[in-house]
């Protein structure tokens, strides 16, 4: 049903190393947690860049046992919000490489299967999906808002 894909460095692919201006629907997702905390918190930032719609969101959950299952949470949590706000037509962007490399080849982290079929799910839910990464320093909206989750 969906069609989409997952590239890195900042949106570019082999075929195409200069990621052109994107207009429509993004969302950028964001998750942490500290060692010492028994919670983590998720956080994502929609959107559209020809206008000023916005939605934002944070949570918390309880904290895994590894960092990049609350990254993959993070996504699949968004994923399910921009779903609910019928949101079909999504770029979703985090600066974490691994997140991204899972999406791609599920079949590679397959400890993280229960969660990537989520993902899955979700993305066959999406008339246009992508997945990419974006350097950290531009991931600034997300975070922000987890300092406010943190806090």
């Amino acid at each position: 049903m969906g069609q989409g894909q997952a590239t890195t460095r900042g949106g570019r692919t082999a075929d195409n190393p200069v990621e052109p201006q994107y207009v429509g629907e993004r969302c950028q997702v964001d998750g942490v947690w500290k060692v010492t905390e028994s919670q983590a918190c998720l956080g994502w930032y929609n959107f559209h860049t020809d206008n000023n719609d916005k939605l934002m969101g944070t949570c918390n959950l309880q904290r895994g046992l590894l960092p990049l299952k609350t990254e993959v949470e993070t996504l699949i949590w968004a994923m399910q919000c921009m779903l609910r706000h019928n949101k079909l037509t999504m770029k979703f962007e985090t600066d974490c490489s691994n997140v991204v490399q899972m999406v791609s080849a599920p079949e590679d982290w397959l400890a993280f299967t229960l969660l990537l079929e989520e993902v899955n799910r979700c993305r066959r839910l999406f008339s246009s999906f992508s997945f990419v990464q974006i350097p950290r320093k531009e991931n600034t909206k997300a975070k922000l808002y987890l300092l406010m989750c943190i806090m």
